[in-house]
């Protein structure tokens, strides 16, 4: 017999119940008799934010002094999933350091709608993307023995009444687009917990919620670990448990009291007992792996520094470069402009605010560098300032080019509350224009957590997106402007043009507390592409301080069976003057399909440091999954045979290379053909497809291919397309068959024993 089932036999009833609910804000529940001792979380998906004596979770009260590093958003930029794990890894020693058992994070949330006041915290609005860097972090942290809590689930894609709002969307749509990064951590990294969301999912809350915690999330995926609420959205305790619910946090006297009417409700046999032990097992297994490796960690707060500078160099993305006018030149006289140059602004406010032991200044680090003058420019309040203004245009007007340090501030963006408008300050934008009136040498530094609008992007030369680039992010954004190191980053997020392009703008935040996904899956780039629509700055843009070229695309085979793997890859060379890194990114694209899906799709990627001159073949392998589409027939992924595109390319609109695969699935949907099924709807099966291979060449032989094309150039492709909206009853009138013979016909397509 294991421990843990020697220590569930020996609980009494009410010590078990006893460990369904917190001790205070961070901690579990301790029993003493057993050796089970207490073990504490903390936020920090950026940055350990350990409490020290006064406990809250909304960042109000000091934590102890720590790193910040890059917002997921940034991180997700990167593209770097070993990047994602050594941010995983470091804050693994710090929480070992810091006797923190479990971290809460990463936050792998969509990025339904630019507004939502926390995308700062989230990734992504692919979810494969946010997937594979979710998992990546999640395996890092892990590796040192520290527990990750992935959120927040699910479906919670907003501030405004988040705590009680109903995120209401089809069953394909929360599948393909809302679970899938949640999914794909739970199969590749297997996390110890997953915290769920405050809201509701068409009416059922996410903590009482039996479909997405017990049937999905642990039956169907086979998610070992426990669940955690998000704290304060526990609901009724029976319920909760009953739906998979297995800790409520922080602890409180309603949940003693909850805790205490499960035991009754065990006792009269209303209960059945192991539900409860299910609960207790996995709340166990958590706290003896944590009591195994609690061990004294070490670690450096400077060295962690530097990993932030890193991390940041490798996240920003330069979104524009006119006539390279970056990287700058040392020798020239450059303008610096800007408040957050005084203060710069690294990190997002509420849960995930860490208490940073060091973040220097632009101005502080280039204080003995003569070339570079600086002024403000701008109040943080938004109001215009003439008097910062005038100094600011004076000062542009008599140097070689001017950098301007732009973007939101808290009041703009932060847990707790929606954005309005994507729009940056009044005052900045109209800072910015003046100044492209005055100097033709204007580059922008944008520190923002989420995308805002440029109405001056046409009038500047460069635009460099540090996002909230952490405690290093002034000596990145430095390195990075002065050329130190070249930008790698993507962006991992669209920027419309204008707010009301997004596509969920029409029911983005719902009205009465319920937001309607109306969107579907067409989430981003997803939307943006199948509109055919401009964007400001594409899904997967970024620029290099060098050029890559994209040749020799392979594919293993031109056909494959929906159950073999595929493997790609293709040749990237360095054809610039300096070392650099690049995003090489691989989108599936259906061509022919019978529903509705995206013009492609995110399915790989990789980055590569090469020198000058240097080529290398990037290598990717593309399982089932990345063909398929889910079905709500079979209430699963499914793969339709037919003919795909694998695209190649640095962004989602800079494909460089392409080449066509067809897939044969043995997946077949639950369909009865009647008589006014379609010859396309027949292809959908084995069977049908079979049968109208038999009757087009019956036909073909009949009329014989010169009759054929003596009806017209490219009569042939009109016949195929005409024929497949041909209902099985006009087929069976053209070709003089009775109802018997129809019906016969139609009992050998629906047979399902005969297959």
């Amino acid at each position: 017999m294991s421990k843990l089932d020697e220590l569930v036999k020996e609980m009494t009833l009410e010590e078990k119940v006893s460990l369904l609910t917190g001790n205070g804000f961070w901690h579990t529940k301790a029993i003493e008799r057993l050796g089970i001792s207490p073990v504490m979380m903390s936020d920090g998906p950026a940055g350990l934010r350990k409490q020290i004596d006064t406990e809250d979770n909304l960042g109000v009260n000091e934590s102890v002094k720590a790193v910040g590093f890059p917002c997921a958003a940034a991180i997700a930029s990167s593209f770097d999933t070993e990047l994602a794990g050594e941010l995983g890894e470091t804050l693994g020693d710090e929480c070992l350091a810091e006797d923190v058992s479990l971290l809460l994070g990463p936050g792998v949330n969509i990025k339904r709608s630019p507004l939502c006041g926390r995308n700062f915290e989230y990734y992504s609005e692919d979810p494969y993307l946010a997937g594979k860097m979710g998992a990546a972090y999640v395996k890092g942290l892990q590796s040192k023995g520290i527990g990750a809590c992935v959120k927040h689930f699910a479906l919670n894609n907003q501030e405004t009444r988040r705590m009680g709002s109903n995120s209401q969307a089809d069953e394909k749509t929360i599948h393909e687009i809302y679970l899938t990064p949640f999914e794909m951590i739970i199969k590749e990294a297997k996390p110890w917990g997953i915290m769920c969301a405050y809201n509701a999912i068409n009416g059922e809350h996410c903590a009482e919620n039996r479909w997405l915690l017990r049937e999905t999330l642990k039956d169907k995926w086979g998610h070992e670990g426990f669940v955690v609420t998000d704290w304060g959205a526990a609901k009724g305790k029976k319920k909760g448990l009953l739906a998979g619910l297995d800790l409520e946090m922080p602890g409180s006297q309603r949940g003693e009291d909850g805790a205490k009417a499960i035991a009754e409700a065990v006792r009269s046999g209303e209960l059945d007992e192991e539900v409860l032990n299910d609960a207790v097992e996995r709340l166990l297994s958590f706290i003896l792996k944590a009591q195994d490796n609690r061990r004294k960690g070490v670690y450096d707060k400077k060295t962690d520094y530097q990993k932030a500078v890193r991390f940041a160099q490798n996240s920003a993305v330069l979104l524009k470069n006119e006539g390279n006018i970056l990287p700058l030149k040392e020798g020239d006289k450059i303008a610096f402009i800007g408040s957050f140059i005084d203060r710069p602004r690294y990190q997002g406010s509420g849960s995930s605010f860490v208490n940073s032991e060091y973040v220097p200044s632009v101005k502080e680090l280039i204080k003995d560098n003569p070339n570079i003058v600086t002024v403000r420019g701008f109040n943080e309040d938004g109001i215009a300032d003439e008097t910062l203004e005038n100094e600011a245009l004076k000062l542009a007007e008599r140097s070689a080019c001017v950098v301007v340090f732009a973007g939101l501030t808290d009041r703009e963006e932060s847990e707790g509350f929606d954005r309005v408008s994507m729009d940056m300050p009044k005052n900045q934008n109209r800072l910015i224009e003046k100044l492209s009136e005055v100097n033709n040498n204007v580059i922008v530094v944008l520190h923002n957590g989420a995308p805002v609008t440029m109405p001056w992007a046409d009038k500047v030369s460069a635009i460099l997106e540090m996002y909230l680039g952490g405690d290093g992010v002034s000596q990145a954004t430095l390195d990075l402007l002065f050329g130190k190191v070249s930008p790698s980053g993507k962006l991992a997020e669209s920027f419309p043009v204008k707010l009301e392009d997004n596509p969920s703008y029409l029911n983005f935040p719902g009205y009465d507390g319920s937001p309607q996904y109306r969107e579907g899956i067409f989430v981003g780039y997803r939307y943006y592409d199948k509109k055919k629509m401009e964007v400001l700055f594409p899904f997967g843009h970024g620029l290099s301080y060098s050029t890559f070229e994209y040749s020799d695309l392979k594919i293993n085979k031109t056909e494959s069976n929906q159950t073999e793997t595929v493997s790609v890859s293709c040749v990237v060379r360095n054809t610039g003057s300096c070392r650099a890194k690049e995003v090489v990114q691989l989108y599936v694209s259906s061509e022919i399909s019978s529903i509705n899906r995206p013009v492609k799709e995110l399915k790989g990627f990789n980055k590569i440091e090469l020198d000058a001159g240097e080529e290398e073949r990037v290598d990717f392998l593309l399982d089932r999954r990345a063909f398929a589409y889910y079905e709500v027939k079979v209430h699963d992924f499914f793969v339709e045979s037919g003919e795909y595109t694998i695209r190649i390319g640095s962004s989602s609109r800079d494909i460089r290379l392409e080449e066509r695969i067809s897939i044969r699935s043995n997946d077949e949907l639950p369909v009865t053909f009647t008589a006014m099924s379609t010859l396309g709807d027949l292809m959908k099966t084995e069977k049908g497809r079979n049968f109208v291979r038999m009757l087009t060449s019956q036909a073909g032989a009949n009329t014989g291919s010169d009759n054929m094309s003596a009806t017209g150039e490219g009569s042939a492709e009109a016949m195929q397309k005409m024929m497949v909206e041909i209902p099985l009853a006009t087929v069976a009138s053209f070709a003089g068959m009775t109802d018997e013979q129809l019906d016969e016909i139609l009992e050998m397509l629906n047979d399902r024993e005969g297959e």
